[in-house]
């Protein structure tokens, strides 16, 4: 089976995969799931009320959520997409609950080609201990999170720089948004995106 199969099934089996990304090793399962995403969150050690973000590994696989954008939102989207960024933009149909995100939903399409062919969402969050480094390499995930995974994929050494998490939720009434989290995408390479309405964040 290619890795994109093993990573589906995994996920559609319930489980919990630790797999690279396009920055740090990622923990994924389903992000509808209670049991998987009660897992996951233990596994890490993260807090319940503590949101996470749903990935798509393709634009293609995520239209659904850009089509319940505004026009504005998701022309950025696009065009930011796929890469190491993670977006927040609004949620109104409160979609994927169990990621906490309320009407915010943490959007993440990685530029992956190797699980590109993944068709499925996934609720996703580093894999390391709550507050602790992220891994670069397989070897620096905690050794718990490994045994405790249904399925970890080595991907070799990663980039090592977490997303940068934009907030896009007033984009597309106002143009402005902000960086929430500095990360492997610069504030000025977004703002040759989005423009330079950019607030403090």
């Amino acid at each position: 089976m290619a890795l994109s199969d093993d990573l589906e099934a995994c996920v559609a089996s319930g489980g919990v995969a630790v797999f690279p990304a396009d920055t740090v090793y990622g923990l994924a399962c389903d992000p509808e799931s209670a049991e998987a995403v009660a897992r996951l969150y233990a596994l890490k050690g993260r807090a319940p009320d503590k949101p996470a973000a749903v990935m798509f590994f393709s634009l293609d696989a995520a239209t659904r959520v850009l089509a319940g954008l505004g026009q504005r939102t998701a022309a950025a989207a696009r065009a930011l997409l796929p890469g190491p960024l993670t977006l927040l933009v609004p949620n109104p149909s409160r979609r994927y609950p169990l990621a906490g995100g309320g009407d915010v939903l943490g959007l993440r399409v990685p530029a992956l080609p190797v699980l590109a062919d993944v068709r499925v969402p996934v609720l996703q969050t580093s894999a390391n201990l709550a507050g602790g480094p992220e891994a670069q390499r397989l070897e620096e995930v905690p050794a718990a999170i490994r045994s405790g995974a249904d399925l970890v994929i080595d991907g070799g050494e990663l980039p090592g720089v977490a997303s940068t998490v934009l907030d896009l939720v007033g984009y597309e009434s106002s143009g402005t948004w902000s960086v929430v989290r500095a990360g492997a995408v610069s504030e000025a390479a977004a703002g040759a995106v989005l423009g330079s309405s950019s607030i403090s964040g």
